[in-house]
């Protein structure tokens, strides 16, 4: 009777709504982070600073060129080079959302990042990163009918179809990336608020969480299987196809020029999915943020950088074209 009495009086009323906007002020109180990057030794900074920063030119130019030489060239304005041009944009966007603001944190002493920034960041990044990991599978279709169904290539491959997946595409990345960000994020953040990462990447944010997150990690499997292993199986569903009809190929060179390309095509798939997969499927125990890094840096940035080489500047038609624009450029 006692404790009814002194729960019904005003006193402990007063002290509850206190306590209540205590924990709710505690809650929304994180208003920006900092990321803490890579080491924090000056000379390993400026090092590292160098080596990004060369590596970030590269990717731009490498993508820029095959955008470019695409667009320019009407022979290579078929399905093939149309997804490349769409896989070289994307990476030019996707290394673009992380490192200028790394590079930046690499020689300034300020690393905030506000919330609104960490959340369009982290948004922009989910968008791009599954856009990828689908266009990787469109291509890998692609290769697989234009070896497989040389004949009905023309109607399968058409230009409305290839239109409509790259739509699809962008339907799922945008809805992928809203579950992921509004799941992440509509938790409550009290500090500390220091992210153990170069940018605001899910895994990362999700351990500054002052709540339960076992929700998110089962949802981020889910999502992750949807998003990333089914891409990543039908890719090797295409290329099993591909290389049973490489086998029939009579031409031993013949044969080994299509295993020498679709191998570093697989090379670059594994080096994207594969991190992906290990950061996005495994259980929340398992985070360990330095290992984390070094795997972002494998989907986000070498990912990028290899593509053109991989996928298009060996490629005889890219080099033709390349060739063709320096001789008009002369000529003119």
């Amino acid at each position: 009777p006692r404790l009814k009495a002194e729960q019904g009086s005003p006193c402990f009323l007063n002290r509850q709504t206190t306590m209540h906007r205590l924990g709710k002020k505690n809650h929304s109180s994180v208003s920006e982070f900092i990321l803490l990057g890579f080491s924090s030794e000056s000379q390993v900074r400026i090092a590292l600073f160098s080596f990004f920063l060369l590596l970030y030119l590269v990717t731009l130019l490498g993508n820029g060129l095959i955008i470019t030489l695409i667009y320019l060239e009407s022979h290579l304005h078929t399905p093939m080079y149309f997804f490349l041009s769409i896989l070289s944009l994307v990476d030019v966007s996707y290394v673009t959302t992380t490192m200028p603001q790394m590079l930046v944190n690499m020689v300034c002493p300020k690393k905030t990042i506000s919330w609104g920034a960490c959340v369009a960041q982290m948004f922009i990044f989910l968008v791009l990163g599954i856009a990828e990991c689908v266009l990787y599978a469109i291509m890998a279709y692609d290769r697989y009918v234009a070896i497989c169904f040389p004949l009905h290539y023309p109607l399968l491959m058409s230009r409305p179809i290839c239109i409509k997946m790259v739509i699809g595409c962008c339907f799922i990345s945008i809805s992928g990336a809203l579950i992921y960000t509004i799941f992440t994020m509509h938790l409550p953040y009290c500090g500390p608020q220091k992210i153990n990462h170069f940018f605001c990447e899910v895994p990362a944010v999700l351990k500054l969480a002052c709540a339960d997150t076992s929700f998110n990690d089962h949802l981020d499997f889910i999502l992750g299987f949807i998003l990333l292993l089914v891409p990543f199986s039908l890719i090797l569903a295409s290329y099993i196809r591909i290389f049973a009809s490489i086998l029939r190929i009579h031409s031993s060179q013949g044969r080994l020029k299509s295993f020498s390309t679709c191998a570093s095509h697989i090379t670059v798939v594994i080096m994207f999915y594969g991190p992906a997969m290990i950061m996005y499927m495994r259980p929340g125990s398992w985070y360990d943020p330095e290992r984390d890094k070094k795997l972002a840096l494998f989907y986000n940035v070498v990912s990028a950088f290899l593509n053109p080489i991989i996928y298009s500047l060996r490629n005889k038609d890219v080099k033709r074209a390349f060739l063709n624009v320096l001789g008009n450029r002369r000529t003119a």
